[in-house]
């Protein structure tokens, strides 16, 4: 069993690497591979897109790379379990607001907007600790409470049109999306591999998870 961790250019992934690899080492011993090459990807048994910067940045880098925005897709239909990080996860949506309007994957019809806090002496970009709210049992957040605490860092989130769609929140002057799942398919706006026991809490039950 193989789990992809999908290199496009898009920033340093040995964070990632290192804590997907403990996790598998205490969990379920699948090999964790950091490859673009869409031949492995489309063999992958489970997807992670990380993501860091601007959502058409990312978007024109996995596009860079000779059919892998196709073989991602084609893991995605096949039901593999897939998580999506930061503008990992953005770009599970219609369309990225950020520079203009850039079309993601559309696996979750909605849009990636910039934040608006009420209070206007927060500062954009949200990083930093900040406290879970959930909304649902998902067994990626299994053993995680409310407000436990994820590391962000962003200035743009995914609005799902359907609110079920949802599945975590954080406060930072106005609701901000954290999680977002259905079927196969998870997302996370902060970064599970810098958020400590919590985040590689919800590595391992990714790594377990069975949709």
């Amino acid at each position: 069993m193989t789990c992809v961790i999908v290199d496009y250019n898009s920033g340093n992934l040995h964070s990632a690497e290192r804590s997907f690899q403990r996790m598998a080492a205490e969990t379920t011993g699948e090999q964790i591979v950091v490859t673009g090459d869409p031949d492995k990807v489309q063999h992958a048994d489970r997807l992670v897109l990380p993501g860091v910067g601007a959502f058409a940045n990312c978007r024109r880098e996995l596009g860079a790379i000779d059919g892998l925005f196709g073989a991602i897709e084609a893991r995605v239909q096949a039901g593999v379990p897939f998580l999506g990080i930061c503008v990992g996860m953005q770009m599970m949506a219609s369309v990225g607001r950020e520079h203009g309007n850039h079309e993601g994957f559309g696996w979750i019809p909605g849009e990636v907007v910039r934040l608006a806090p009420d209070d206007l002496s927060l500062k954009i970009p949200h990083m930093g600790w900040n406290a879970l709210t959930r909304l649902t049992d998902h067994p990626v957040i299994s053993g995680v409470a409310d407000g436990d605490h994820v590391y962000f860092v962003h200035s743009y989130h995914l609005l799902p049109k359907d609110t079920d769609n949802r599945l975590a929140t954080v406060d930072y002057g106005c609701p901000v999306v954290a999680l977002v799942g259905r079927d196969n398919l998870v997302g996370t706006q902060f970064h599970p591999e810098k958020s400590q026991a919590v985040g590689l809490r919800m590595i391992g039950n990714f790594l377990c998870w069975t949709p």
